[in-house]
């Protein structure tokens, strides 16, 4: 809870390797409503941290959480007729895959609606709870793109999106880190919550068994989430974005390792 909330992950990329590891007879469909569950709880307490900080990009926010909604049912939906060693595969070459843009791409600095005139950027400034302002400008169109494709791959994957969205929010469409990381939250409550309703409907909660793992891995990362956010202003950006990508690479080439061996 701690960590997801501190990277804008939600935690679903650190859940549903260890689910895979130590549950192995766990079926995709059941370990992604598990982890989706986990992760909106982890997403609604890191979001009201967040909010207090005044660090959401509310506009943004919200164009992208309607944008997962449709790829969100579709991704439910795949889950059903996914092979469980497949899963395994694609979960953890994705994961490496954002490790290595995270390590390689440079640093962007926020564009400054100065640089941009006549481009077609939404241009915004957003002052936190502590008085340090953010300048930034960003395409709304690749964010409304990318958003639609994190919605599929977030409940496909059981991952909560936010470990797709923070990196691209910031290599992609040059948010500020701590930003990125509470909007990217924002999003991830709504989208998770959605996803739980799908798998709620589908079914995915019959199971006694999937209940008590939620109820149980819930009471952890509630009180995680709110540690996380604030560690958040203590933490610099460039600290916070190697974090997520060793996190990634290590949880990526433990599920590899274990698929091929």
């Amino acid at each position: 809870g701690t960590l997801g909330t501190l990277i804008g992950a939600g935690g679903g990329f650190l859940l549903v390797p260890l689910l895979l590891l130590f549950y192995p007879d766990l079926k995709p469909e059941s370990v992604t409503a598990i982890s989706m569950a986990v992760v909106a709880c982890n997403a609604i307490s890191g979001t009201a941290a967040y909010i207090r900080a005044k660090r959401i990009d509310y506009k943004a926010g919200l164009v992208f959480a309607a944008a997962t909604i449709p790829g969100s049912i579709l991704g439910v939906w795949t889950t059903k007729i996914i092979p469980r060693h497949t899963f395994d595969l694609i979960f953890g070459i994705v994961l490496i895959a954002l490790s290595v843009f995270l390590f390689v791409g440079k640093s962007k600095t926020p564009t400054s609606a100065k640089a941009n005139t006549g481009k077609k950027l939404t241009v915004q400034s957003l002052t936190d709870k502590w008085g340090e302002i953010y300048n930034y400008a960003y395409d709304l169109r690749k964010g409304i793109l990318l958003s639609l494709l994190v919605g599929y791959f977030s409940p496909l994957l059981g991952i909560g999106g936010g470990i797709i969205h923070v990196p691209a929010m910031v290599q992609w469409l040059s948010f500020p880190v701590h930003v990125a990381t509470a909007t990217s939250h924002f999003v991830l409550a709504i989208m998770a919550t959605v996803s739980v309703a799908v798998h709620f409907f589908d079914g995915s909660y019959n199971d006694p068994q999937v209940v008590r793992m939620v109820l149980g891995l819930s009471l952890g990362v509630i009180p995680g989430a709110q540690l996380g956010a604030y560690l958040s202003r203590r933490i610099q950006a460039k600290t916070i974005v190697k974090a997520l990508a060793v996190s990634l690479a290590l949880v990526g080439v433990r599920i590899l390792v274990s698929y091929f061996f």
